[in-house]
């Protein structure tokens, strides 16, 4: 079976695929907005490698949603086609002699990079999707720089190989050329084994094994109803029914807080423009309350549908220490102890934001404490650690 068209059908694949795949990546470090501070910023050593950053915006509101659920779908329906690419090219990692050329010499080069990083980046990628942290120091560290090493050596490949793969897919299935020819490119054995299945049945399998793992991963990005048949996603993080029966990724508990941490004696603490204001949430639910239909999406790809948020918008709170005209980038704190994200500072456009709020309640009713009672903040197409549980401080326009 193994030839230059098998090849070049699963690598055209793949270049469509691993390009789109690593442009939402792209733009989900883009929605951290690392660059607006160093609490946002997951991979401070990054240099020119954030060249192409800019402030997330914040419409629509399923943006996140659309371009996150599309990278972590994508990257799990593509394991099939990387795994038959792999194996297609299997006499081109063995051959002799290993070099050839100072041109060859980097082509092998890049074949390592590209395996090894093809590797490392899907596993953990897979991994952190099943909220299983079993490798060592930050995922966000670790996926970012495995991404680039592996997109390098994926667009040296490409340049060396994209028209002798375009060629061969356009010569047709039906041929097989001679091994040892130029056009064979070392990709054909000499003494190949009785065939029992066709290079068409080939593509047909593993087409079907990248729908199989589409239709049980999709569900978690879609949610609703649909989130049943994401037999892939983790489980057991579903609170139940009622208003507040939707998806969270950290329970109260897991998050160390604790029942007097949330009780009577929390307060907000409002700052900015040297001036401070503290409530309570008595206080806090006498403020004018307002609405917003908003989804939360995580990183790991799952989502959950529009939930009717209420609560203080931002920018009202921003004016209760005279800063509401033009609402400054703001620093929100959680009671959460420790751990990534129990801050993170939102930018302007997000604080201004009308649908961005301190929400209070969700779908009618309070906030549970696994949904951040007594408060947390609501933005739209932020990522889900952005909208922060727990919130005791608010600090707008300080440095941070």
């Amino acid at each position: 079976m193994r030839g230059p068209w098998l090849t070049g059908v699963f690598g055209l694949v793949l270049l469509a695929g691993v390009t789109l795949l690593f442009l939402t990546g792209l733009l989900s470090y883009a929605a951290y907005n690392p660059d607006l501070a160093a609490r946002n910023d997951q991979t401070p050593d990054k240099g020119w490698l954030g060249f192409y950053l800019f402030t997330w915006p914040t419409s629509p509101s399923w943006l996140y949603r659309l371009t996150q659920g599309v990278h972590t779908v994508l990257g799990v329906a593509l394991v099939p086609v990387l795994l038959a690419k792999l194996w297609s090219v299997i006499p081109k990692l063995f051959e002799w002699p290993p070099v050839r050329s100072a041109a060859h010499a980097l082509e092998r080069l890049s074949l390592l990079l590209l395996v090894g990083g093809a590797g490392f980046t899907f596993v953990t990628g897979i991994l952190n999707i099943q909220l299983d942290y079993i490798f060592p120091g930050s995922f966000y560290t670790l996926h970012f720089y495995g991404s680039w090493v592996f997109i390098g050596a994926f667009a040296v490949h490409v340049a060396f190989r994209l028209p002798r793969a375009v060629r061969a897919v356009r010569g047709g299935g039906s041929h097989q050329p001679a091994s040892g020819s130029r056009e064979a490119a070392g990709l054909v054995s000499p003494h190949p084994a009785r065939p029992t299945i066709s290079r068409r049945g080939a593509l047909a399998m593993v087409g079907s094994g990248s729908f199989a793992l589409l239709f049980v991963t999709a569900g978690q990005s879609i949610g609703g109803w649909w989130r049943q048949t994401a037999l892939l996603a983790p489980h057991g993080r579903d609170p139940g029914t009622g208003p507040n029966g939707f998806q969270i990724n950290k329970t109260a508990a897991s998050s160390g807080i604790r029942p007097s941490d949330i009780g009577p004696a929390w307060r907000l603490t409002v700052r900015g423009g040297g001036r401070q204001v503290v409530l309570t949430r008595e206080m806090l639910l006498a403020l004018p309350q307002n609405e917003a239909a908003l989804p939360i999406a995580c990183v790991e790809g799952w989502s959950t549908p529009d939930q009717q948020w209420s609560g203080v918008r931002l920018g009202d709170l921003a004016a209760l220490v005279g800063l509401g005209t033009d609402t400054p980038q703001v620093l929100v704190e959680s009671v959460q102890r420790g751990g990534s994200f129990s801050s993170v500072v939102l930018a302007p456009n997000q604080a201004r934001d009308h649908r961005s709020l301190l929400a209070v309640r969700v779908n009618g009713a309070d906030l549970s404490p696994d949904h951040g009672y007594p408060a947390r903040v609501i933005i739209p197409a932020a990522p889900g650690v952005h909208n922060t549980k727990w919130v005791t401080r608010l600090t707008f326009g300080e440095p941070v």
